[in-house]
């Protein structure tokens, strides 16, 4: 979970030698929500179809990149995610769109969420990135950046609304006995910058039968932790299918 200064790059690519048969499949303007100095968008392309894991049709590789205006050439990274092995490439995307993690009145981010191919046992690679714009020096720099699968229950999530809004909480499995998982809460800093307030291992335990996923059956664990909850108080729960909350070994379970 490294931030780093992006200037006019993103670091979320596909291989240059692809960007020739490239499509566009999305264009984001991105001048108005951040008042921005110039005529900032975030351009999605799209490269030729592939083949995933069992010769399955997918989608081609995406290459995301900033233009700061309309006769600009694409200021991308190809590098793809730090550290990032080139064969879990992003192919899909889910979330593209500025957030607001002090409300309305104050300045977004723009949140990305991207997703490689499928390997062999269906997992893929889940790429959360979070970019601020920086009026005085008219760029966008990334704040926060984390990968986690997707076969074990583990997520990253913007926290849109309630006493964490803004933050952003990670959970991924543990790697030892009474199996379980690491739940990590980042807080936005008054910078404008993500710093992590809270890691415990979790009451939830993997394969326990709790149908919700692991960062709502913690959220009165994480929201007592930082004395943003108090036992005899309503719970904390999911916005949607949660008609009988209840904790049980402080786990929010709902049936």
């Amino acid at each position: 979970m490294q931030a780093s200064a992006l200037g006019l790059s993103i670091a979320l690519a596909a291989t240059m030698g692809a960007q020739a048969q490239t499509s566009e499949m999305a264009r984001i303007r991105l001048t108005k929500p951040f008042n921005a100095r110039s005529d900032w968008r975030l351009v999605v392309t799209q490269g030729p179809a592939a083949v995933d894991y069992g010769d399955n049709p997918a989608p081609g590789a995406l290459h995301l990149c900033f233009e700061k205006g309309p006769d600009d050439a694409c200021l991308a990274d190809p590098a793809g995610m730090p550290g990032t092995p080139g064969d879990w490439d992003p192919h899909y995307l889910s979330v593209a769109e500025p957030v607001y993690p002090r409300g309305a009145a104050a300045p977004p981010l723009l949140l990305i969420v991207t997703a490689s191919m499928h390997s062999g046992d269906g997992d893929q690679l889940v790429v959360t990135q979070l970019l601020k714009y920086d009026r005085a020096r008219d760029t966008f720099e990334r704040v926060y950046a984390h990968s986690t699968g997707r076969n074990n229950n583990e997520q990253d999530r913007f926290i849109a609304a309630g006493p964490l809004r803004g933050d952003i909480v990670s959970v991924a499995p543990t790697e030892g006995a009474p199996y379980g998982y690491w739940v990590e809460v980042s807080s936005l800093t008054r910078a404008y910058g993500y710093k992590s307030v809270l890691k415990y291992r979790s009451a939830t335990r993997y394969g326990d039968g709790n149908p919700l996923p692991v960062i709502d059956s913690e959220m009165p664990n994480m929201e007592q932790r930082l004395g943003l909850w108090r036992p005899g108080s309503p719970l904390p729960s999911p916005a949607v299918g949660c008609p009988k909350p209840r904790l049980v070994k402080s786990e929010l379970w709902c049936n």
